[in-house]
């Protein structure tokens, strides 16, 4: 599916044909604040310069969210950007030849590319970042339901035999009154014990920590969040902690982690400079981590020492 900003829900519907849609995280609320936190860490990567009257949090969102916007000059309110649809129509070389604006206060409008407009662009094919944010979105959701359930899950060493669908539950009322922290639960003695006099429930004797992995899955959910910052350009060291690590591995993850946000920046940097060209404006885009990347000092092979980290 094309890299349009809709809801996880119906993305999740579109691919189910062809994507088991039982691998994703059950908790939509999750994924959309993980969704939410990674799509706000890629904008901060970035600092732009723009016209005052030009909202930072529109931009922003539309920029990374749509992936491209348009830029035109009005008789009203002057030179402005807008959210767009890129026509299909396209010149010898494929690149789009118009764009549609639709605005509850500008109306419809049509702009010839390079003419009425000019398009400001995240990357070379006009997708945004959304496929990403959704990948990395999804599996730290399904990390942290995996932490939530396990915690839960290490306390409890009680089996409930039923005798029907009523006393089932019953049952499940009371384990719900009881996970969700109550000091005392008060059931009826029948369902407590049967006719037979035996207890309905007993102590079932198991090691609740021999499946307790909260603290893997918590390292495991960093390392998802390393391997976001790795692909968008947050610096980080993405490698398992070592005693002592030489610089090269150091350097080599942030050659991996440049890879995309230069393209980006590439991208977004030729654009502005037609956009400045055509209508005279002094827009301009700076990679926000660009200082952390100029290493003085450190030769090929040298040591980090990791142990004081």
């Amino acid at each position: 599916m094309s890299n349009i900003p809709v809801s996880y829900d119906f993305k999740n519907l579109y691919n189910s044909s062809m994507n088991p849609s039982a691998i994703h995280t059950q908790n939509t609320g999750l994924f959309f604040y993980f969704g939410d936190y990674l799509l706000k860490k890629i904008m901060s990567c970035f600092d732009f310069d723009l016209p005052d009257t030009w909202p930072s949090n529109y931009f922003k969102y539309t920029l990374f969210g749509r992936g491209y916007l348009a830029v035109f000059n009005t008789a009203k309110y002057g030179d402005i950007f807008q959210n767009c649809t890129i026509g299909y129509n396209v010149t010898l070389y494929y690149q789009p030849k118009f764009a549609i604006v639709a605005n509850p206060v500008l109306g419809s409008l049509k702009l010839d590319i390079g003419t009425d407009c000019e398009i400001l662009k995240l990357q070379p094919d006009y997708s945004s970042v959304l496929d990403i944010v959704s990948y990395y979105a999804d599996m730290m959701a399904v990390a942290s339901e995996t932490i939530a359930v396990n915690l839960l899950n290490s306390r409890v060493s009680y089996t409930f035999l039923a005798e029907n669908k009523a006393m089932a539950e019953t049952f499940k009322k009371m384990y719900d009154q009881m996970a969700s922290g109550r000091p005392f639960t008060v059931v009826d003695k029948d369902v407590a014990v049967g006719e037979d006099g035996v207890k309905s429930w007993d102590f079932f004797v198991q090691n609740v920590g021999q499946n307790y992995i909260v603290g893997q899955v918590l390292d495991d959910l960093k390392k998802i969040e390393d391997q976001f910052n790795t692909r968008v350009g947050i610096p980080n060291a993405n490698t398992q902690k070592k005693e002592r690590m030489i610089s090269n591995e150091v350097e080599a993850n942030d050659i991996d982690t440049q890879t995309l946000v230069n393209l980006w920046l590439d991208t977004m940097q030729e654009d502005i400079d037609r956009i400045n060209a055509h209508f005279g404006l002094d827009l301009a885009v700076r990679y926000r981590y660009e200082y952390f990347y100029e290493k003085e000092g450190a030769d090929d092979g040298d040591t980090i020492d990791q142990s004081a980290v």
